[in-house]
């Protein structure tokens, strides 16, 4: 069913995949690691990075799905966060420049959302809301300036349940002063789709990151987009005359 507009009082952003490229850049690290191989470099070994990096997005996501079932969905970050802490640690200060950094990705920010968001925040209040850790949001956040748009930056660790249960969207909700249902969640994944539908929101759906159209649907969104910044078009027509940003829904077949 189509967005129904007066009814979005604010916006909540997944990160990876919706803001970040982190699958572009997951696609490039492979496909570093595949040129070496003889007979798969180039394109070919670009073509099947990204079919591998694809392929692992259900199973990953499916993952988290089940630890949150099982309750242990925290335990767990709190255990990858120690396993962090750890590593940097026990780094050399002789092998990197800053040992705070080891485990940042430098993830680009999607093409149009760092205009998008500008132009949003001037009339609804934002949060985002990733199964990564808030603190390294925040940063990717600030490197594009855009961090004081958000009333919230919600992590793994923020709530005592994760994506896809629905209490990151109600926390976010709650400071952003709306009731969830007002709320409208953009992702590029199941779990983003299955947070918002849980919690009782609309949701977006958008094709930039991990996530096919099919399974977008199939999961309840109630809109899809081939990127992220065409969203601007759909909630604020009159500051994207040109449509330049706009993409028309896909259809199935």
């Amino acid at each position: 069913m189509p967005l129904i507009l007066p009814r979005i009082r604010a916006l909540c952003f997944d990160v990876d995949g919706t803001l970040s490229d982190t699958d572009d850049h997951l696609v490039a690290q492979l496909a570093a690691l595949l040129d070496a191989v003889p007979g798969i470099s180039g394109r070919r070994g670009e073509r099947m990075a990204r079919q591998a990096v694809m392929a692992l997005e259900t199973p990953v996501h499916g993952a988290y799905t089940l630890l949150d079932r099982l309750g242990l969905d925290v335990p767990v970050s709190r255990l990858r966060t120690r396993l962090k802490a750890m590593k940097k640690r026990q780094a050399d200060p002789a092998h990197t420049r800053n040992p705070e950094a080891i485990d940042e990705v430098p993830h680009e920010m999607v093409a149009g959302v760092q205009e998008m968001l500008r132009k949003l925040a001037a009339h609804y209040p934002m949060c985002t809301i990733s199964t990564g850790t808030a603190e390294r949001v925040d940063r990717f956040l600030r490197k594009y300036e855009v961090r004081e748009l958000f009333k919230e930056v919600i992590g793994a660790q923020t709530t005592r349940r994760m994506k896809p249960h629905p209490e990151p969207l109600f926390f976010a909700a709650k400071a952003m002063q709306v009731a969830p249902a007002e709320c409208l969640m953009i992702g590029d994944t199941t779990i983003d789709i299955r947070t918002g539908v849980a919690a009782g929101a609309q949701t977006v759906g958008v094709l930039c990151g991990f996530g096919t159209e099919a399974e977008l649907r199939r999961t309840g969104a109630d809109l899809i987009l081939r990127t992220t910044s065409d969203l601007l078009a759909v909630l604020l027509p009159q500051e994207d005359p040109l449509g330049k940003t706009a993409s028309p829904e896909p259809k199935d077949g």
